[in-house]
């Protein structure tokens, strides 16, 4: 510490990020268990016990949301999370340079664009004018409301997921792969092992441990559903398969004023989310040897 003070000042100003907001907000969690008045007492007036855990628990549209929230985190962990591994294989494969700096810049542009400008262009592609409906009245078909039917937007949902994080995704994996020795693809070679079963005997056992420590993230913030985007794309028309447990906090939460019925619900997802964390860690350490701790 003496020696190499100036290194470790460095990390000062991140510490006082994570105190101030990230453990010091950690005491309103008590107002879970106190009833809240906006303007009372910032912790709360009075104890309720477990009061707002049993109203959530006991109230069909919050299952209904939590449900969603499953579905929809769900379906974009099963999309968002191989597909960078693919895309980044596939670069490592190309050998013309120019061509893997194109298709790199391509691919991660989507994620420097706000998420605003991300939801008015998903917004406008899927209108009932847009590119896609203007593709099928030129087939024939009739035109859809993707905006307004719920059961297009989860696949509208992912897909811009997919399209704004595959090519971000890729840069941890791609370099992961330089850190591989080029001797195991000459062993596997000399041994007689194509592209394939080299990518399958060296590639993949070589980047395994980004793969398992970004998987364990990534089932951390399961429940983590995008907020803003959702919020952007989504219409009460669409809520029966839209709303997801953000969304739901914001409106009982900040909306209507129910903080202490919002906190409730808000500690009830960091639990579990803890708790998938932790599983997922301890599941990784026992199939593959590779954990975050």
């Amino acid at each position: 510490m003496r020696r190499d003070w100036q290194l470790y000042s460095l990390a000062v100003l991140p510490l006082l990020f994570f105190v101030v907001f990230r453990y010091l907000p950690m005491l309103g969690n008590v107002i879970a268990f106190r009833r809240y008045s906006p303007g009372g007492d910032v912790l709360g007036e009075y104890w309720v016990g477990l009061r707002y855990f049993k109203m959530f628990l006991n109230d069909p549209s919050f299952w209904q949301v939590f449900a969603n929230t499953l579905i929809i985190g769900g379906l974009t962990l099963l999309f968002c999370f191989p597909l960078p591994i693919v895309l980044a294989l596939l670069l490592n494969e190309v050998r013309t340079r120019w061509l893997k700096g194109f298709v790199q810049t391509i691919s991660y542009l989507p994620h420097f664009l706000s998420i605003v400008v991300v939801a008015g262009i998903v917004l406008q592609v899927v209108s009932v004018d847009g590119v896609v409906n203007q593709g099928l009245t030129a087939v024939g078909h009739d035109a859809i409301s993707f905006i307004q039917e719920p059961g297009w937007f989860r696949t509208i949902y992912v897909s811009s997921e997919v399209w704004q994080t595959v090519g971000w995704g890729t840069i941890l994996y791609l370099a992961a792969l330089t850190t591989i020795d080029a001797d195991l693809y000459q062993a596997a070679l000399v041994d007689g092992a194509n592209r394939w079963r080299q990518t399958w005997h060296v590639t993949l056992p070589g980047i395994r441990p980004t793969m398992m420590t970004l998987l364990v993230l990534n089932i951390g913030t399961f429940l983590a559903v995008g907020f803003e985007k959702i919020l952007l794309l989504a219409n009460p028309l669409t809520y029966p398969t839209a709303d997801v447990i953000s969304t739901y906090l914001y409106r009982v939460g900040i909306v209507s004023g129910s903080f202490s019925y919002a906190a409730a619900i808000g500690l009830f997802e960091s639990v579990i989310g803890l708790v998938l964390v932790l599983g997922a860690n301890r599941l990784s350490r026992r199939l593959v040897g590779t954990s975050l701790w």
